[in-house]
């Protein structure tokens, strides 16, 4: 870890301290930029029948925007450690939205998919925000701030879906990727005339960063640890949102889309814990913290077994574990940013990249082994395969001796 960190030279110094609009712009601009992720997910059937997908490969509308995010997570976001922030962000951004429009001008299936591949690409420059946050921000309050702009992108995670949702019910799926196309275009505009430059040092060349981010796993036990937490964590995310709405579709609940968005809506409540966990980060309680972000995971998934027959009653139970289990993952995904971005400015980038990179792989995981158990095990089975991705999640805490 010491020799890759000072392969690069220390950071230019920005502008001291960050204003509140400031994080406020940087967690609404997350929120915007990383809903594109998400929102096709609940418009697969939609899009494979209109541009002539066969029913087998719908899944690539999904797929490939997440097979670009992690491309880029790995060979784009380093680039933050290299070349000067602002300008990379914008270009993304643009990019993100020419993606979207040839997405909502798509009329086959290979547009459509080439266009899926560009959105993932460019929607990984959130990532490239987030710890601009953390350089702007102050050492003895950049959990909060870092968790306010994280609060933002799990905002635009949780919103994006029932969004997409709401708007295709009324304008059709290509208006969907119309409208967040010009919201990106404008969002570049703002972007560009409100952040400050960042220009970090050219110490490595493009060759050399991407080398060195095998050498900062491997010497990093920080980041390992933190990146199995949350790949336990967000695995259980994904099987949970994945399987969620098709029970709720069963006889037993019988909700229609629309109040299955509202299912979702109601969830994003727990994003209000990542402020709480930055702060808890701050004043130097990010072990026990992350604990408790590992039992609400738990309970997210215990809540619904308990489900008895009792339409309402079951209903609230899994309202409440939507909220529990979002809390849990919104508080640990700070956590561990906190405790990377301590590592030091100059490789920021590349060690959230790597963080990023991998939980989503358990992310990924997560969502394909959620649908396969709820085929052959019903809801029952796929909550209990949530609860194992939270409980190995806690096992490997509970062999955390020391302090981070």
């Amino acid at each position: 870890m010491t020799q890759c960190i000072a392969a690069a030279r220390p950071a230019a110094v920005a502008q001291p301290g960050i204003t509140r609009g400031m994080v406020m712009l940087l967690a609404v601009a997350a929120g915007m930029i990383v809903a594109n992720l998400y929102y096709a997910q609940t418009l697969v059937g939609q899009i494979s029948a209109s541009t002539g997908l066969a029913p087998g490969a719908a899944g690539l509308v999904v797929t490939l925007t997440q097979v670009g995010y992690c491309i880029g997570l790995l060979f784009i976001v380093p680039l933050g450690d290299r070349l000067e922030n602002r300008r990379m962000i914008v270009t993304g951004v643009l990019f993100t939205s020419a993606a979207l429009a040839v997405a909502a001008l798509a009329h086959s299936a290979t547009a459509f998919l080439l266009a899926a591949l560009g959105i993932g690409l460019g929607a990984v420059v959130a990532q490239v925000l987030v710890p601009f946050a953390a350089h702007l921000a102050p050492e003895a309050s950049r959990g909060e701030i870092v968790g306010k702009v994280v609060s933002g992108l799990l905002l635009g995670i949780m919103i994006s879906r029932p969004l997409a949702s709401l708007v295709a019910d009324y304008g059709g799926w290509h208006a969907v990727f119309a409208g967040a196309a010009v919201a990106l275009a404008g969002l570049a505009a703002v972007l560009h005339h409100k952040l400050p430059q960042r220009v970090p040092s050219a110490g490595l060349r493009y060759p050399q960063l991407i080398k060195s981010l095998w050498a900062l796993f491997a010497t990093t036990p920080v980041l390992r640890r933190r990146s199995a937490y949350h790949a336990a964590l967000f695995g259980a995310f994904s099987l949970f949102w994945t399987t969620a709405p098709m029970i709720l579709q069963q006889p037993q609940y019988h909700l229609s889309q629309v109040g299955i968005a509202l299912f979702a809506l109601v969830g994003m409540a727990g994003a209000v814990a990542s402020p709480v966990a930055g702060r808890l980060a701050d004043s130097g309680h990010t072990r026990i913290a992350t604990g408790v972000a590992l039992l609400l995971g738990v309970a997210g998934f215990v809540l619904p077994l308990l489900a008895p027959a009792s339409r309402t009653v079951s209903l609230v139970l899994m309202v409440a574990a939507s909220i529990v289990l979002d809390m849990g993952v919104a508080a640990n995904l700070v956590l561990g940013q906190r405790a990377i971005y301590a590592l030091g400015a100059e490789v920021r980038s590349r060690l959230n990249g790597i963080y990023f990179a991998l939980f989503f792989a358990g992310g990924a995981a997560g969502s394909s082994l959620g649908g396969w158990v709820y085929a052959t095990h019903g809801a029952a089975g796929a909550m209990a395969a949530g609860l194992a991705f939270c409980v190995m999640g806690l096992a490997y805490w509970l062999t955390e001796r020391s302090p981070e």
